[in-house]
């Protein structure tokens, strides 16, 4: 037995009840095409008129089961989808969830009867992982090796979700699991602490090939720059010139302005070697404090830092935004609605994991969609960066309509809302040391003063108040007000009826020609189909990397029936006269011999049996 075989045996994994069921359920859920519902879409292009609505964007909005969406996106999604966000149950006991999926166990179906799954449920957490774990499996695989995957959760599964995701997604593509504050004031019927975070972890389909972005520069990092020694290349900042190690060469002492000798403190060594000290020093970018007698720092100029910095692991509720923030944005969206939705994420939240992890012309995806607060957040980066992302949500709940797809209307034709508005008029950072003293004290009560004076008439109230050290003055106005709509387009789907073999061979149902081609090319190839390269009229699919693939098929069991439907000796000479690749060509039957077909470079494949055959391996 080789040595990587014994670490691979020696890695640690999540045992749950079910997961020998569930472990390849993906491989066995029926391929359901999407069935488009025009009025329930949203044109890119009103002049479009009943044109498939939303088709120039890209976007969807799927209504089913998300395991069987998953399922059915793979045929034209598969490897191509750039980020994928996911806000799963929490599994709290509290949700009332249920599991659902038809597993062939009988101690699977047993489940169904036990739903919905809460706190008194002793086998939930194992619900979980076998509802988590075919659906990530899929997920997993619609992913582009640029792609990222990023999930929220609580303390309740994310122990057992980041196992999952290390055994689907591999232990090597984890990123990092940031701690995101959900909201500040604590909770006293709490016993011991108030849990005021969730979890947002992030995976990689590639390590190496990841796209991640920089965050944006902002003025509270940018104002840690000064230039204390009025140097001409600008404002800097400085950093600590020892490493915690020790290390022989880089051990030196440093004479200091003042003539003072210094040394690195016992245990470390300077960063540097003396040679580069000393160009450093030459340069004048060593600071050595205002008096010459201070340890030497490093300075590192505004101008020569990136464009952007490197994002942290804890994401505070002022710049990624809370759940009240999110509570009340969706009440202003459907202000005529009270509790319309109890969880939805914050805009800015997953706006920002869209400015870390996309390019302008990415494809998202959100299985468990709820609210719509991903297809807001696309919507809103485009509108922000002028970038073209698409978004795919899919939500099982009766509400898809009503609520997630509603959402996403009315954010993209505008809306009314009834509410208070509130512009930020003054923050001033407030210390003891500047308060302390009477000028500026009084500075800072004149700047309020002169604001009450002036904007009284504007607004209904001026609230002044004090939070992390900050005097914020705030303008606020009830108001009725007409919230501009971000443009944009979706189509609303509904999951088709399976495509079911036996039915197909009786003639009883029979799919559509991109419904059934998009299927076979992708179990042939495991390559997703470009719809937009498919000629019908050609009974040409498309190319994968090994293949052209044709399809001789309508929808009509005459026509397969008929001689019609049948591959020729004509038709295999047509296509081969493209001799770059081979051709894979599906047909009810033929008339012509294998023999004569493959020095054509022309393989057949039987309809419908081919789909047994091509399924089974």
């Amino acid at each position: 037995m080789s040595g990587e075989t014994d670490v691979e045996q020696q890695m640690p994994e999540l045992h749950f009840k079910g997961k020998e069921y569930v472990f390849n359920h993906h491989l066995t859920v029926p391929h359901r095409p999407l069935v488009a519902h025009p009025d329930k879409s949203v044109s890119a292009n009103p002049e479009d008129g009943d044109r498939q609505a939303g088709a120039k964007d890209g976007n969807l909005i799927i209504h089913g089961d998300n395991l069987h969406a998953l399922k059915a996106l793979l045929p034209r999604y598969a490897g191509k989808v750039d980020c994928i966000f996911i806000d799963p149950p929490y599994n709290t006991g509290n949700e009332s969830w249920n599991y659902n999926d038809n597993v062939n166990s009988p101690v699977m179906q047993e489940w169904l009867d036990g739903n919905p799954v809460n706190k008194e449920d002793m086998l939930r957490h194992d619900k979980w992982c076998c509802m988590m774990y075919p659906r990530l499996k899929l997920l997993h695989e619609l992913l582009s090796e640029q792609g990222s995957f990023w999930m929220t959760l609580d303390d309740h599964e994310i122990h057992r979700a980041r196992m999952i995701m290390d055994e689907i997604f591999g232990e090597e593509c984890f990123i990092a699991s940031a701690i995101w504050q959900t909201r500040k004031s604590p909770d006293n019927d709490e016993t011991f602490l108030t849990p005021i975070h969730n979890y947002v972890v992030c995976y990689a389909k590639n390590r190496d090939q990841l796209v991640f972005n920089h965050s944006s520069r902002t003025a509270e990092t940018d104002d840690r720059y000064d230039n204390l020694d009025n140097d001409p290349r600008g404002p800097w900042t400085s950093s600590d010139l020892t490493r915690r190690e020790f290390r022989e060469h880089d051990y030196y002492p440093i004479k200091l302005p003042s003539g003072r000798e210094v040394t690195p403190a016992a245990g470390r060594s300077w960063s540097v070697p003396r040679e580069s000290f000393l160009r450093l020093k030459a340069d004048n970018r060593i600071w050595f404090g205002r008096n010459g007698n201070a340890m030497p720092r490093r300075k590192r100029f505004l101008t020569e830092v990136a464009v952007g910095i490197v994002a942290t692991s804890i994401w505070e509720t002022k710049v990624f935004g809370g759940t009240q923030e999110a509570k009340r944005l969706i009440s202003q969206i459907f202000f005529d609605e009270k509790d319309i939705f109890q969880t939805p994420k914050p805009v800015s939240l997953i706006q920002r994991i869209l400015a870390l992890s996309t390019t302008e012309n990415a494809t998202i995806l959100d299985s468990f969609s709820g609210s719509g607060t991903t297809a807001h957040a696309v919507l809103s980066q485009n509108a922000k960066d002028g970038g073209n992302r698409r978004f795919i949500l899919v939500e099982c709940e009766e509400y898809a309509d009503l609520l997630t797809a509603e959402r996403v209307r009315r954010v993209i034709n505008g809306y009314e809302f009834q509410g208070t508005e509130k512009e930020e008029l003054l923050r001033e950072k407030i210390t003891w040391s500047n308060f302390s003293r009477e000028r500026t004290r009084r500075k800072i009560l004149d700047q309020v003063q002169a604001i009450e004076n002036l904007d009284s008439g504007k607004f209904d109230e001026i609230r002044k108040s004090v939070k992390d050290s900050e005097l914020i003055v705030t303008g606020v106005k009830k108001v009725t007000d007409k919230v501009e709509g971000l443009g944009g387009g979706f189509t609303y789907h509904t999951l088709g009826d399976p495509l079911d073999l036996d039915k197909m061979l009786t003639g009883e149902s029979l799919p559509d020609y991109p419904s059934i081609g998009a299927w076979l090319f992708h179990t042939a190839t495991g390559e997703p189909l470009n719809h937009e390269g498919i000629r019908e009229n050609d009974c040409y699919l498309g190319e994968s990397a090994a293949f052209h693939v044709w399809l001789i098929y309508r929808a009509d069991r005459d026509f397969l029936k008929s001689r019609d439907s049948a591959l020729t000796l004509d038709f295999a000479k047509a296509i081969a006269d493209d001799k770059n690749k081979r051709h894979l060509v599906f047909a009810s039957s033929r008339f012509v011999s294998n023999k004569t077909l493959s020095p054509l470079g022309v393989e057949f494949a039987p309809l419908p049996f081919a789909l047994y055959r091509l399924e089974k391996e």
